[in-house]
């Protein structure tokens, strides 16, 4: 049976990736989605491209780093359907450049919607979910939330910290009906690292450094299909790509010689990409 089926859903950051692509699988499996985006332009576009092939979407602007905006759309949503089976708290942006040339504006920014983003769905929803007795927080985070990656320091902070985050209701969650997952995916061809700020790197540089890795990357659809195969068995750690699960064993059984060579590699990338040497 598809768990899917007729189960109520809102997907934060849906106007494109990942976001556009759970929609739509959501969708073809039945469900009744609320995409929910601040790009208003591509959110309307995603939708009415999924509403076109039969799918059961609504469109809501939301700012993920609003709490209070998340608590009205989860009011707005048990009063309209009567209940939120799923929230996939997926929103989220990156920056790349040394942490040494970031400021703190760029690492609130970061912060604001990678974590703050995802923490405040989280508790708007398990709250709700715990009264109603049941429900499923699907939170979004990375490999990068598991093992360190150079040039993205703010980005891997958020993720570990949603990693913490979810593993910490999944824990207190189990007994009052309330599931969580967290899903780390390795690389999927996304738009938003070739459009991220780059600060103090040249893009091409850059971009030309971690080509190697597109070879094991995967497309936001394929993607969608591994999380939502993870959700439906109710799994609390849900790896996306062979690479991901890779490199997750070979950090946990060696720690300081994956950092030792992540910096190794940084340097290289230091050397070529860096603007200001």
């Amino acid at each position: 049976m598809n768990v899917f089926s007729n189960k109520i859903c809102i997907v934060t950051g849906a106007a494109s990736g990942i976001g556009k692509a759970l929609c739509e699988a959501l969708a073809n499996s039945g469900a009744s989605v609320i995409a929910t985006d601040v790009n208003k332009e591509g959110l309307a576009t995603s939708v009415e491209a999924i509403r076109q092939q039969g799918g059961k979407i609504r469109s809501e602007f939301l700012d993920v780093t609003e709490y209070e905006s998340f608590e009205r759309l989860i009011e707005d949503t048990a009063v309209r359907d009567g209940r939120l089976d799923y929230l996939f708290n997926n929103a989220g942006i990156t920056i790349c450049g040394e942490a040494r040339d970031l400021d703190m504006d760029h690492w609130r920014n970061v912060l604001d919607v990678n974590l703050h983003g995802a923490l405040n769905g989280s508790l708007a929803a398990y709250k709700f979910m715990v009264k109603q007795g049941f429900g499923h927080i699907v939170n979004l985070a990375s490999i990068q939330g598991l093992m360190v990656s150079p040039l993205e320091v703010p980005y891997v902070a958020s993720k570990f910290a949603v990693v913490g985050l979810s593993q910490g209701l999944w824990v207190e969650g189990a007994d009052l009906g309330v599931k969580v997952s967290v899903v780390c995916p390795g690389y999927v061809k996304t738009p938003m690292f070739d459009t991220s700020p780059m600060v103090n790197l040249e893009r091409r540089e850059v971009l030309n450094a971690y080509s190697a890795w597109e070879r094991f990357s995967i497309s936001p659809e394929v993607c969608a299909r591994v999380i939502l195969d993870g959700v439906a068995r109710n799994k609390p750690i849900i790896l996306v790509t062979g690479m991901a699960k890779f490199m997750w064993w070979l950090t946990r059984l060696f720690p300081t010689t994956v950092l030792k060579f992540s910096r190794k590699d940084f340097r290289k990338v230091r050397e070529k990409a860096r603007i200001d040497k």
